[in-house]
């Protein structure tokens, strides 16, 4: 994600969260170093379609946001971008990662599942905007032969449905 991608993230945001980031919150995660946060997006031509972050806490890498244009959803966007985030976090030494989820979010957490995560518990009311409570999930070993064959699965099982070239830390091209 590069500060010319925040308008179309933030227009992702205002429609796929109650209290969406701000471009302040984002200049500041962009701004930091690489070995603390990851942030990527997913593109058509030049659409931004989707993107997902994460941050670094000594070896857990805890992801802060995934989201996919409506437009889009439903299409392998989301596990794309869930996939390279995920494999761009173990290049970058994560043993572990957790995220939350909104309970009510079972296609959100179907997808984390998939990924080989695991409830580990509740935060109430951690969603402020609507109160909602937040399921904790993690996926432990992440860095191991046997998780790397799991993506291996994961990626096979897309096909070309929806492609992903990756330069950098950036979607060069998505096509869906």
């Amino acid at each position: 994600m590069r500060r010319r991608h925040l308008k179309a993230v933030l227009e992702i945001e205002e429609k796929v969260y109650p209290r969406p980031w701000s471009y302040q919150l984002y200049r500041r995660e962009l701004a930091m170093p690489e070995d603390r946060r990851i942030y990527l997006v997913a593109r058509t031509d030049e659409a931004v379609v989707g993107y997902a972050g994460l941050m670094f806490a000594a070896e857990d890498g805890h992801v802060t946001t995934v989201a996919v244009d409506p437009q889009y959803q439903r299409q392998g966007v989301g596990i794309r971008v869930f996939l390279v985030l995920v494999k761009t976090a173990i290049d970058h030494g994560a043993k572990h990662l957790t995220l939350e989820a909104r309970v009510a979010n079972v296609g959100a957490q179907a997808l984390y599942r998939r990924f080989g995560f695991e409830d580990a518990g509740i935060r109430k009311g951690y969603y402020q905007a609507t109160g909602e409570d937040a399921l904790i999930m993690w996926a432990n070993d992440v860095d191991t032969v046997e998780y790397e064959a799991k993506l291996e699965d994961i990626e096979r099982s897309l096909g070309d449905v929806v492609r992903v070239d990756r330069v950098g830390t950036e979607f060069e091209r998505l096509a869906v």
